[in-house]
């Protein structure tokens, strides 16, 4: 596949049947690690449902709720 000027690429058309995509369906392209993966969107989700999906799980830690809160609060 070759990246277009306007950033567009055509998805096969054996990936579009195995994978039941259609005209006017919507897909989501999430960054991965350094990888881009290509998504069916989902109907029964908004957007921000569906990024606070992905980030779940993946903070790093080293502060606690109520400090984080604290920082936001100014104190």
């Amino acid at each position: 596949m070759r990246l277009n000027s306007k950033g567009q690429v055509t998805i096969p058309a054996e990936l579009r049947e195995k994978y039941g995509l259609h005209p006017g369906d919507e897909v989501d392209v999430i960054e991965e690690v350094g990888v881009l993966r290509v998504v069916r969107r989902t109907k029964d989700r908004t957007r921000g449902q569906r990024v606070a999906r992905r980030m779940r799980g993946t903070a790093d830690g080293g502060m606690s709720t109520d400090r984080i809160v604290e920082l936001l609060r100014g104190e």
